[in-house]
């Protein structure tokens, strides 16, 4: 039996509209312990990581706002996520804004880091999440965690494990992709990470990308993490989260996206992000974040 461990982060400071502070409780409302449970799996809920509103804090740096409160957060995320891996569960991490993703993929990395490989990282997005504070519009770091895990900025979310990049470009696999600034698009490509594009996802079919995905990530690694992004969903299907963008997955390609994940065998953890029950519809996104988490760890059909 395989121990699962939930893990809030109610990290509301990355974006520009409040409400996803409120997303690890619209998981937990849609009865994602019982759920796990029900697949036989042992499920310790380790409750929410601290995480203050932007009303007490001041956004200090506008081109990388409240990175400073963010990066308290994610040092605590990191730390309970890694501790989560070294029991030999496997956590997942309920969002909460993408800025989270910068601590829970560097526990995952540490971890594999102590028994000498590297991390395969899938991120499942709509945005490249690769902007730096010299390249924002917004100063949103909800949109750079992946640029601190590759070892660039902001350098405060960048270290959590130790020194050098988290992740390696060569290891890494953007899916979903469909909503890039001219110059992020630079940045991506600059980058050499791999990316399957929405585009890519019509005209390969997602079993065929996700089987490419998961050989990149999986490929010499010490396990593969997925964070995930809800907005990477069609809005039809995940109404609920800050920044939709039409085009996405829909429903059975998301389910194939994790069902394909499970069958690996090689998932070490797994974040579920960007919910806002704000702009939810009777907390749909959250329940599609509940069916797929299960879809991840192993739920059959037969």
């Amino acid at each position: 039996m395989r121990t699962v461990h939930l893990i809030g982060a109610p990290l509301d400071l990355g974006g520009n509209r409040r409400g996803t502070d409120m997303g690890p409780s619209a998981f937990r409302i849609a009865g994602l312990a019982d759920q796990i449970g029900s697949l036989g799996l042992a499920v310790v809920d380790k409750g929410d990581v601290p995480s203050p509103i932007p009303e007490r804090k001041g956004p200090g740096d506008p081109r990388k706002r409240y990175v400073k409160a963010i990066q308290r957060v994610c040092q605590k995320l990191y730390e309970t996520t890694l501790a989560s891996l070294e029991e030999g569960a496997m956590p997942i991490v309920l969002g909460g804004d993408h800025s989270l993703g910068a601590a829970s993929v560097a526990a995952s990395a540490a971890y594999t880091r102590r028994r000498g490989k590297p991390l395969g990282l899938i991120w499942m997005d709509a945005h490249g999440d690769m902007n730096s504070p010299a390249t924002s519009e917004s100063g949103n770091v909800h949109g750079m965690p992946l640029a601190s895990l590759l070892g660039g900025e902001p350098a405060e979310l960048a270290h959590f494990h130790g020194s050098g990049p988290a992740v390696r470009s060569q290891h890494t696999v953007l899916v979903g992709i469909r909503n890039l600034d001219p110059v992020e698009k630079e940045i991506v490509k600059a980058s050499k990470v791999h990316v399957f594009t929405m585009k890519d996802v019509d005209r390969l079919g997602v079993a065929e990308v996700m089987a490419r995905a998961l050989a990149l990530a999986g490929r010499g690694t010490g396990g593969i993490h997925i964070s995930f992004d809800l907005d990477v969903c069609d809005p039809g299907i995940a109404p609920g989260v800050g920044t939709p963008v039409k085009g996405g997955l829909d429903y059975r390609e998301a389910h194939v996206v994790m069902e394909m994940a499970a069958e690996t065998g090689r998932l070490l953890g797994l974040d579920l992000v960007e919910v806002n029950p704000t702009l939810d519809i009777r907390n749909t996104t959250a329940e599609l974040g509940v069916e797929l988490a299960l879809s991840a760890l192993g739920k059959q059909i037969l």
